[in-house]
């Protein structure tokens, strides 16, 4: 496969959570990602969600936004009124090694000649963040890179009060994260509807970026589904809001709203390497993994266990070079198995590197992301029928999907 890579010199994506979009796309993706802010996680038991059920059902009416806007000029203000005071800062903080390696000297020699004083063993690494308050009763969502291996975590409220906090669960795959704190008849956000947003639509985002506490920026929409390849960051698994509306470092967790002031997606994000580009995880996904965390602590993926990219004319030129792929002259479109991993569902299933994804319980794909889709909509395991084209022949092949390991398959 060392040749394949050389050749192709594209991204792989490893379907480890279905696509898997993350282990193997980092060697192949060039692009730079910044997250919002340092990582810390921890995780403890859970409860249940309250108001999840209180979200809207979707519809395909986009008027009354227009509405709102049309006949509203302060819809902004009036927005930010209704969700600000459910939006909070997140300080966490985390003791981390400071000692120096073997073979320099130390430091407070220099100052006090004195090669016997010790160096500090540790210190305090801090990190601020945003987030949203989900229930009155001190249900707080952001991101997990938020309070990754945080010893300490601190959620600020607009109003002044402070709080400690307790990490239900973070799950790094999809960025969540779900704190407990002690507090009731809290204010609560609004939950939206991202799954029918249309680039152009408004969008406005609250957080604390670089430390200044509810700060309001504006844009819109730009795309929706953006896959986690596609923005730089392969190792999740998300299909990402892009917004224009300028998000900075602190923004991380912070909303994205509508118009009328319903949280719609959940900023994580920015191009490191341009401006006007960030982007949000959609509430609806949001919403699932916080479900979990608070009911169990983890997020359970489910994964296949194969590096797969999509194929198109130019792929399908350069595979033609590879020995151990052999593809059908007539097959233009698909999904192309490179590398099956040892002692996953799909090795035992039978796939093998080569083999086209054509469809999925019926379902046609063409794109790694599909596939991950198909796997997510799936669930851990549960039974795929996979169509699809081996030298040349069509055949179906059943996976049963199993649960995405923590550490990598090589």
């Amino acid at each position: 496969m060392g040749t394949l890579t050389r050749q192709l010199g594209i991204y792989l994506i490893l379907l480890a959570a279905g696509g898997g979009a993350g282990w193997a796309g980092n060697q192949y993706l060039s692009a730079r990602q910044a997250t919002l802010n340092p990582s810390l996680q921890e995780t403890s038991e859970a409860e249940f969600i309250t108001p999840l059920v209180a979200r809207p059902e979707p519809s395909d009416s986009i008027s009354p936004s227009i509405a709102a806007v049309n006949n509203n000029p302060n819809f902004i203000a009036d927005a930010v009124e209704k969700v600000g005071p459910a939006v909070v800062r997140i300080n966490a903080s985390r003791r981390v090694a400071s000692g120096i390696p073997d073979g320099f000297p130390n430091p407070l020699r220099r100052f006090f000649e004195d090669d016997s004083l010790r160096l500090p063993e540790e210190r305090i690494q801090e990190g601020t963040g945003s987030g949203f308050i989900l229930s009155a009763d001190g249900q707080v969502i952001t991101n997990a890179h938020v309070v990754e291996g945080a010893d300490t975590v601190d959620v600020t409220l607009k109003d002044g009060r402070t709080f400690q906090g307790e990490v239900l669960g973070a799950d790094s795959v999809t960025d969540i994260a779900v704190i407990k704190i002690d507090a009731v008849e809290l204010p609560t956000v609004t939950l939206g509807n991202s799954e029918t947003l249309i680039p152009g639509q408004w969008a406005i985002a609250i957080g604390n970026p670089l430390g200044l506490d509810n700060t309001v920026t504006a844009g819109i929409i730009s795309a929706t589904g953006r896959s986690s390849s596609q923005i730089g960051i392969p190792d999740k698994r998300v299909r990402f809001i892009q917004t224009d509306a300028a998000i900075n470092p602190g923004n991380s967790g912070g909303p994205l709203l509508n118009d009328r002031g319903e949280v719609i997606g959940i900023n994580t994000a920015i191009r490191a390497n341009a401006q006007g580009l960030g982007f949000a995880i959609p509430i609806e996904t949001a919403l699932r993994v916080a479900q979990q965390l608070v009911e169990t602590g983890r997020v359970e993926h489910p994964f296949l266990g194969i590096q797969m990219v999509d194929l198109d004319a130019n792929t399908k030129t350069q595979l033609s070079n590879d020995p151990t792929i052999q593809l059908d002259d007539d097959l233009d479109a698909g999904v192309v198995i490179i590398k099956v991993m040892p002692n996953t569902p799909a090795d035992n299933a039978g796939l093998r590197t080569g083999d086209v994804i054509l469809s999925m319980n019926d379902v046609p794909v063409s794109t790694a992301a599909d596939v991950q889709a198909q796997v997510e909509i799936s669930g851990v395991n549960n039974t795929i029928d996979m169509d699809i084209n081996r030298n040349g022949e069509l055949e179906t092949i059943s996976v049963r999907t199993g649960t995405m390991p923590d550490r990598r398959i090589n």
